[in-house]
This record gives C-alpha cells, sequence and structure tokens, in this order.
C-alpha cells in the first residue's frame, strides 16, 4: 500500500463539496483541490519533474502554491519551499545545493530566475503569481484533472526544508511523508480539530508552521481554512466571528492586543489559540486571558522534527512552558556534552526521538551523523528543563549559552528578570567577546513607549535578583528587536552589532 501522503489526505475528505479554503476571491472545495492537483501533477510532469526530483518554489502566499505542494506529492517530487524574503544571491546556493529539476518563482522575477537556472542546470524555470498569472498555470489549466498518484513509501522524501542558516551555511532537513503524516495526524488529535473548525490561516507557507502544521492540520481533519495572505489585525477580527481556531507566532497576538476590537465577544466562537515559532512572553498569555477568557496554547517544534511538545488542550496551559512531549515522542535532557541523562529540573540539551523526526540534512552525511545519538535520539540544540509536573520549558538555544568567567549564563533567566520589570516590553540577552571573562553579558531591551528607563537603572534592579557574575556589563535601550520572518529574535544580528563592545582600545 502506498504511503503518499496525499493519499492519506484524500482519505479523509469529509465532502467533495465542503469548503477548502476561503479567501476573498472566493472559496475553493475539496473536489476543486483534487481536481486542480491533479492538473498541476501534469503540469509539473509536462515541465520534466520526475518522481524524486525536486521543485524550488519562492511565491508569494496563495492557495495556487499550496495546490503546487499537494501536485508535488501526488507526482513522487520533493516540494522545496523558500522564504519570499530570500535574494537572487540567496537563492543561488539554495537551487545549487537541492539541484531541482524545476523551479517556480514569481513573475517579477522570471527573468532573473532564468537566467540563473540556466547558468545551474536547472530543468525548467517558470512563474506563478497570486492571481493565477505567469508561465505555470495556463500549463495546469490545459492539463487533465486525472492523476495516477506516484506510490510512496512511508519514508521516501516528501519535502526539503532549509534552516534558517544564522550561524554557517543553510541545511537542508529532509523529511519523509512519515514525518509529516504522522505529525499532523498526532496535532488532529491533541488540539480536537474536526471537519466542523474553520481555521485563520494568516502565517506564511514556506515555514513548517503554516505549511506542514497548520495546512496539514486542516486537510487531515477534512476542516476549512479562512486563507489571509498576511497577518492584519483588521482582517483578522472581522473573520473570527466565523472562525474556530488560529494558529500564530507571538507577535500576532501582541498586535491583537493592541486593536481594541479584541474582546471576550469578538473571540466568543473561538475554540483554539495557538502561538509558536517563538517564545510567547508570560505577560502576554496573562493579558491575552484577561482580555479574551481563552489561555494561548503554546507548543515546540523546529524545522528538523516538525511538533514535539504541547500544552494540554485540557488542562493547565502554563505561561512559559511549551507543555508535555507528544504522545509519540520521546523527550529527554542531556549533558550537551557528555549525552548523559540529566534529572529532573536540571538544564541541558533536549534531545527527541520519534516519527517526526526527520531524516538527516540533504547531503550532508557527517552532519547528520553528528546531530543524532547512537541511540536515534536526536540532538536539537535547544536547551531546556523538566519541572516536577512534567512540563517542558525552553531556555534557549545552545549556540547562545553564555560562558562569562567560566560560570555559565542562560540567556532566558536573565531575559525573564528584565522582562518583569515596569516598563520593559521585552528583551534579548546575549553574550559579546570580553578580554577578562571571555564572553560579557549583555541586553537589549524594549521599553514601554514613553517609559524613562535607563541602563543603570535595569541594572540596579537585577543586582538583589542576580548572581553578579549573570548581571550584563551593557543594557541598551532600543525601539525594537530584529526578528526574522517568523518572529524570532535574531541574536546574531545582536551579536555581530556589538562584537566589539568590550575590546580594549
Amino acid at each position: 500500500m502506498s504511503e503518499n501522503l496525499f493519499e492519506l489526505i484524500r482519505a479523509r475528505i469529509p465532502a467533495a463539496s465542503k469548503t477548502v479554503i476561503e479567501t476573498e476571491d472566493g472559496v475553493i472545495t475539496y473536489g476543486d483541490l483534487v481536481a486542480l492537483s491533479g492538473r498541476a501533477a501534469n503540469a509539473l510532469r509536462a515541465c520534466g519533474v520526475g518522481v524524486g526530483d525536486r521543485v524550488a518554489v519562492q511565491l508569494d502566499k496563495s492557495p495556487e502554491m499550496l495546490i503546487v505542494y499537494l501536485a508535488c506529492l501526488r507526482a513522487g517530487a520533493v516540494f522545496l519551499p523558500l522564504n519570499t524574503g530570500y535574494t537572487l544571491a540567496e537563492i543561488e546556493y539554495f537551487v545549487s545545493d537541492a539541484g531541482p529539476s524545476l523551479v517556480l518563482c514569481r513573475p517579477a522575477t522570471l527573468e532573473a530566475m532564468r537566467a540563473l537556472g540556466a547558468r545551474l542546470g536547472v530543468g525548467a524555470v517558470e512563474s506563478l503569481g497570486t492571481q493565477r498569472d505567469g508561465t505555470f498555470w495556463p500549463k495546469v489549466e490545459a492539463a487533465a484533472p486525472d492523476f495516477a498518484d506516484a506510490p510512496r513509501a512511508a519514508s521516501d522524501l516528501a519535502a526539503i526544508l532549509y534552516t534558517s542558516g544564522t550561524t554557517g551555511r543553510s541545511k537542508g532537513a529532509m523529511l519523509s511523508h512519515r514525518n509529516l503524516a504522522s505529525n499532523s495526524l498526532t496535532l488532529v488529535d491533541v488540539w480536537r480539530f474536526t471537519a466542523a473548525d474553520v481555521l485563520i490561516h494568516a502565517l506564511p507557507i514556506y515555514h513548517t508552521h503554516g505549511l506542514f502544521v497548520a495546512t496539514n492540520v486542516t486537510l487531515f481533519a477534512g476542516a476549512s481554512m479562512i486563507f489571509q495572505p498576511k497577518f492584519d489585525p483588521d482582517a483578522i477580527l472581522r473573520v473570527m466571528p466565523r472562525a474556530t481556531a488560529m494558529m500564530g507566532v507571538p507577535t500576532f497576538y501582541t498586535r491583537l492586543l493592541e486593536h481594541p476590537g479584541l474582546t471576550r465577544a469578538a473571540t466568543k466562537h473561538m475554540r483554539l489559540f495557538v502561538s509558536g515559532s517563538a517564545p510567547l512572553l508570560a505577560e502576554t498569555h496573562e493579558q491575552w486571558r484577561a482580555r479574551t477568557g481563552h489561555a494561548i496554547l503554546e507548543r515546540y517544534g523546529m524545522t528538523e522534527t516538525n511538533m514535539n511538545t504541547s500544552n494540554p488542550y485540557d488542562g493547565d496551559r502554563v505561561a512559559g512552558t511549551v507543555g508535555f512531549p507528544l504522545p509519540d515522542v520521546a523527550l529527554r535532557i542531556a549533558d550537551p556534552e557528555s549525552g548523559r541523562i540529566l534529572p529532573q529540573g536540571e538544564i541541558g540539551v533536549i534531545e527527541v526521538r520519534g516519527p517526526n523526526v526527520f531524516s538527516g540534512y540533504w547531503r550532508m552525511p557527517e552532519k547528520t551523523a553528528s546531530e543524532f545519538r547512537p541511540d536515534g535520539f536526536f540532538i536539537t540544540g535547544d536547551l531546556g528543563r523538566i519541572d516536577e509536573r512534567g512540563y517542558v520549558h525552553i531556555v534557549g538555544r545552545a549556540k547562545d549559552l553564555i560562558i562569562s568567567g567560566g560560570f555559565n549564563v542562560y540567556p532566558k533567566e536573565v531575559e525573564s528578570e528584565i522582562d518583569a520589570l515596569p516598563g520593559v516590553v521585552e528583551s534579548a540577552v546575549f553574550g559579546v567577546a570580553h578580554p577578562d571573562f571571555g564572553e560579557g553579558v549583555t541586553a537589549v531591551v524594549v521599553t514601554v513607549k514613553g517609559a524613562a528607563l535607563e541602563e543603570k537603572q535595569v541594572i540596579a534592579a537585577l543586582e538583589n535578583r542576580l548572581a553578579k557574575f549573570k548581571l550584563p556589563k551593557r543594557v541598551f535601550i532600543v525601539d525594537d528587536l530584529p526578528r526574522n520572518a517568523m518572529g524570532k529574535v535574531q541574536k546574531n544580528l545582536l551579536r555581530e552589532t556589538h562584537k566589539h563592545l568590550y575590546a580594549r582600545v
């Protein structure tokens, strides 16, 4: 029996006439989705895409991009979505590394992308816009809707997602049909998704969160989604009375909290708000509950593993934690160097094992081998601990660990103390090379507009809260923190900006 992800989705479709995607331009039913993805799969074949070939896409968010994703599954191809913010120079690395047989780009970049494709030996380069414009969609419309789905084993590749590459070159995480299917089925169960659900989809779809969590969970549940081209608080609140769930990043929630239209009445039809991709401040969690009566459900995942943990649907959704390991995921805390399993409560690197965990990095066997323990656990690189109730806490990235004067400083601990100070919105703590201490603890703080908070006040307020070696040696007050497209603070940019801070003149 084929384990093709699309066939597993199709087997769970409630009715061909049911709406799956709603946009401002109209609706797409499940029947439409099957027919259009069949046409698109035939168009892929006509472009020379074979089983196992990579299809790289850098497209603006649209239902048609999702149709291309499903068509790749049906054709047995490997879907390779690329961040829409990447420049042509950055795209060159991904295309040369992945070796796709087809690149799909926005109409405005077609000429430049075809020149790049010709230089790199790409078989075909086509374009697709958000209004079904470009060179690829006419091929879809001209193709037949019937398509014999390529048989796929559970271990066959369905997608490659490149990591953000904050240190070193980006790595292509290879995700199989089993990885994606198992995680989607688990999330449908633990988050109680049914065909009656209507998801507000305002996330990008070149990333795990918007593509493999939001989209796949909707499809596996036979549910519907209100498809938003981008996050717009006015638009979100306008459709919320017709929706039941929303998945977002912390920025979604902080911006909605600034909107006067966010009330208990506005959210009364909703049953679930999920947050991920970056840490949610406890203050945001508490403000959201007070304002709406809903507790945001925070979870933890990554490109290489999809979702690993979740706060419970029923039970306490504890602010500042990412809940418990999912039913089919084994999670442990280990010493980063020795791999020794640490007792409950101690901080170490999070390691996970389960059907959700990727098979390795594309064309990087040595890197893949170094990221797995002999017993199959993947070393996530995230630092965390498990508390006495079993809730998982994320402390930070192992690469963000600060070693100052021989002592370990976990940025999250310092950030939590700074964030609790009056007038502080959020903070980022990182290490910068220091001639005496190895690394100097450094903080960048965003304050409430109009707050008269200065560096010396922050440090003075922390003196009775933190050991001296944990105290920031410098504090900078800024308007905002640098973030990537998914809302994660880019500490690598902060380190680069301040790298000469403690240098002796």
